[in-house]
């Protein structure tokens, strides 16, 4: 099984016009979004791919750790350039990327769960963070990150055991980094194009999204909303119908089912 993510090995398959065109590889590092930020300062090209085998210091959304350990998994950020309106997107893009390449690469089907986890058996197999920087309505950079569950075994770590996965557990057998990295890759590219292009990504967002259509709970931060996950907008934002009939759109936060 191929487990090796070189650039040398990466760029074997690679036939993106952007996407990995530059690759930044750590056997260890503390975090990939930390790696991207000091490759930026030193004038990074867009669609450069910051990868590493491990994470000592890996994060996800709302500072929350990442566990990781050598080779069991895709921790990788990619550097952008992209115009505002597009900026609210890239998290969808991500998303939906993560969920075509396992689709491919593994025949699983996942889903997505608002705003930016890819589910497996509803259990996490992948996390999304985007960070950016934006002055005088315009940005500077964005950068998303992506972290995949290839072949971790989760039941070996208790911390996450009874809410994470990963594709070789799902699968019963050990999966290509290498194949994933490569797929996934590709599909980012084609859908970043798609979002330059002024095209919506929004639709397939929609039939991949298992928080619709259930009654939700949402905490960002202090504030909770109780309502109906109803339809997420061409931005990503979650729409939901409070209890006194109102709509609110939430562009962040958790989110769990009602009973």
């Amino acid at each position: 099984m191929d487990n090796e993510l070189s650039p040398e090995a990466i760029r074997q398959g690679l036939k993106t016009k952007l996407i990995g065109h530059s690759i930044i590889h750590h056997d260890t590092i503390s975090s990939t979004m930390d790696a991207a930020k000091q490759a930026i300062q030193e004038g990074a090209a867009e669609g450069t791919v910051i990868v590493a085998d491990h994470q000592t210091a890996g994060r996800g959304r709302l500072s929350r750790e990442w566990l990781s350990v050598p080779g069991g998994g895709i921790l990788l950020s990619i550097i952008l350039y992209p115009e505002l309106e597009i900026l609210p997107r890239l998290t969808m893009a991500a998303c939906l990327a993560v969920s075509r390449s396992i689709e491919t690469v593994t025949g699983l089907q996942p889903a997505i769960k608002w705003p930016n986890d890819v589910l497996l058996e509803g259990r996490k197999v992948s996390g999304i963070l985007s960070e950016s920087d934006v002055s005088e309505e315009a940005v500077k950079y964005a950068i998303v990150g992506i972290a995949l569950n290839v072949n971790l075994d989760t039941a070996a770590m208790p911390d996450i055991s009874g809410t994470a996965t990963s594709l070789k557990q799902v699968l019963g057998r050990e999966v290509s980094r290498q194949q994933v990295l490569v797929s996934l890759l590709h599909e980012f590219e084609n859908l970043y194009l798609k979002l330059q292009n002024g095209e919506s990504i929004q639709r397939e967002w929609l039939q991949r999204l298992e928080t619709l259509s259930k009654n939700v709970t949402v905490r960002c931060g202090d504030e909770v909303q109780d309502g109906y996950a109803e339809s997420v907008d061409d931005e990503g934002n979650l729409i939901i119908r409070r209890p006194d009939g109102r709509l609110i759109t939430i562009a962040a936060g958790d989110v769990t089912l009602r009973t």
